[in-house]
């Protein structure tokens, strides 16, 4: 909608029309909700993860809505496919202007004690390093069409220690590190980089914890919205940070967890 003031137009603040997006992790749960998000908003949006045929559906979903989508395969931790992502997305459509780097794994479930060099390794390639393939690929196309946006999505694990999340908690505390870093060095390009720290959310990806009873109902209870997340809820704080209203926002971490890290014992 175009508001007006006097005689000065003012366009919708939020409108992402005419930009391309790209999507990991985009073909369920937060992804999903930040691919529906941009495609309201008017983005092109490439929606990416390793099965095929759930970014598929995916991008049907978008296409039902009234916009515009495509679905690549893409395993992140897979450099070459990282890269195809990319260049696949800028040939189709011609330019690329945000990227969201939602993917992320978690093999492994106990103390460090017990984590193995190849857990490990893989946690911070999907976790981390793809991040920087991402980065590497998107922002030369980014800062080719003037300017873009690029969003990790990463955890209020990266906030606290665990006894049982460590390996998750570790990267997700790196790609802060990685987020402030490309923030400085692609913000002369008219680049903005931030990061995103969701809470505890109802994904098929944390249902191990909120399907646990008393985990869920602790939580919950410790939780100043005293509810749980829903993808929703990250969906427009990405599509926000994609968007002009955003534009002097770089290198920031923004936590969305209804309150829950900042409650006190």
């Amino acid at each position: 909608m175009t508001q007006t003031t006097g005689d000065n137009p003012m366009k919708n603040p939020f409108s992402l029309e005419g930009k391309v997006a790209i999507v990991t992790g985009g073909s369920k749960g937060i992804g999903l909700s930040i691919a529906h998000h941009l495609a309201a908003m008017g983005a092109k949006v490439a929606i990416a993860s390793r099965k095929i045929e759930a970014c598929e559906a995916a991008a049907q979903e978008i296409r039902d809505a009234g916009g515009e989508a495509m679905a690549v395969a893409c395993n992140i931790s897979r450099r070459d496919e990282c890269e195809a992502l990319v260049a696949k997305t800028h040939d189709t459509w011609g330019r690329l202007d945000i990227f969201v780097a939602n993917a992320a794994v978690n093999p492994v479930y106990g103390p460090l004690a017990d984590l193995t060099d190849e857990a490990f390794n893989k946690v911070m390639t999907s976790n981390v390093h793809s991040a920087i393939w991402f980065a590497n690929a998107a922002m030369p196309h980014m800062a080719e069409a003037g300017g873009g946006a690029f969003i990790i999505v990463s955890s209020i694990g990266g906030l606290r220690g665990s006894a049982t999340l460590g390996a998750y908690g570790i990267s997700k505390t790196a790609d802060v590190g990685v987020t402030r870093s490309l923030a400085v060095e692609w913000g002369p390009k008219n680049i903005t980089v931030n990061c995103i720290m969701p809470g505890l959310i109802k994904t098929d990806f944390a249902r191990a914890l909120w399907e646990n009873d008393s985990l869920r109902d602790d939580r919950i209870a410790r939780t100043p919205v005293r509810r749980l997340g829903a993808p929703e809820d990250i969906g427009g704080v990405a599509t926000f940070l994609a968007g002009p209203s955003a534009r002097f926002i770089t290198g920031e971490v923004i936590v969305v967890d209804g309150g829950t890290t900042i409650v006190g014992p």
